[in-house]
């Protein structure tokens, strides 16, 4: 991906999405032909010259201050997930040594997934910035996911590729919006990532509804928040979910997801974590590992997998769905 290419697009959709009056300038009659800021409106609330901001939005951010992009940043009002990837594309079209990264995906420390099965009465998986899930606990909270036989699983394909994905998530368009805007935002933190262009080429070759996504250039901070599952074994689960960052694993983020205590929910993950502790051990554990496959594609060895119709013992009793009726 071309950093210079990216500011460009990157401010031009900023600068679309507010107005003069939400930025709080006065209007003196007259037509617009777009409704949000011309670049000279940008330039004079960034407080630099027109010529000055038409060269910073085409790219030419060399020798470019943090302040004055932090006040090119307040002309449009990003926030803070805009803010970080608009520095984020600047660090990455500034001449540099290039040091890209090798391909191919790395494995989780066992350490890691020793956290993640000590999380009894949680879900949890570990990911890279491409989305790929490279292992989890015996929740099986994604069981959809990973029941095909690519590995890595990769949300991202999962989400805009397979039609189970419309019912693993109830929210489907919050879950696609979201799922975009964390692509944008690794593609901004790590432009020399060789395997991201290739995701995001066939996933925009594919899916329109990805297409239109990304051309939005819309960027997310995804730390916590609440999520609908609705799962293929214990049906509708309402979820919270952390992340956080592995700096033992550059790159690495541990997602966990819990319910409120007592809640329908929380029977649901009591009950799937019961399943699971009957249920012979599942490729979960190995969601990241794979084998090279023709023209330089990772497929999977055969693994042993669960089966998403199975109902556990008492499912039939606790199902959320049921409990919310």
């Amino acid at each position: 991906m071309d950093p210079r290419a990216e500011i460009r697009e990157f401010l031009a959709t900023r600068r679309a999405k507010i107005t003069p009056g939400q930025a709080g300038m006065r209007l003196y009659g007259g037509r617009r032909r777009v409704p949000g800021l011309r670049r000279e409106e940008a330039a004079m609330l960034a407080g630099v010259s027109i010529d000055y901001y038409t060269r910073l939005e085409k790219g030419n951010v060399a020798g470019v201050s943090d302040e004055v992009l932090g006040a090119v940043a307040r002309a449009p009002q990003l926030d803070q997930a805009e803010r970080a990837h608009l520095f984020d594309l600047a660090r990455a079209a500034r001449p540099r040594r290039p040091t890209a990264h090798p391909r191919g995906t790395p494995r989780v420390a066992a350490s890691v997934q020793h956290i993640l099965d000590a999380a009894a009465t949680a879900a949890a998986f570990a990911r890279n910035g491409r989305l790929d899930l490279l292992a989890a606990n015996a929740l099986a909270l994604y069981t959809p996911l990973c029941a095909g036989p690519a590995r890595p699983a990769n949300l991202a394909r999962f989400c805009f590729l397979d039609p189970r994905s419309q019912e693993l998530y109830p929210d489907w368009d919050d879950v696609a919006n979201t799922t975009v805007a964390l692509l944008r935002t690794e593609a901004g933190r790590d432009p020399l990532d060789r395997d991201l262009p290739g995701l995001v080429g066939e996933l925009a070759a594919t899916s329109p509804q990805f297409r239109t996504r990304w051309a939005a250039h819309d960027v997310q901070l995804h730390h916590t928040g609440v999520k609908r599952l609705r799962h293929p074994v214990v049906g509708l689960i309402e979820v919270a979910y952390t992340t956080m960052d592995l700096p033992a694993q550059p790159g690495l983020v541990l997602t966990f997801y819990t319910a409120e205590p007592g809640s329908p929910s929380d029977d649901a993950l009591r009950l799937l974590a019961s399943w699971a502790a009957t249920t012979p051990e599942s490729d979960h554990h190995n969601a990241g590992q794979q084998t090279p496959g023709a023209a330089g594609h990772d497929r999977s060895t055969p693994t042993q997998t669960r089966d998403a119709a199975t109902t556990p013992p008492g499912a039939a009793r606790t199902r959320p769905d049921e409990a919310r009726q």
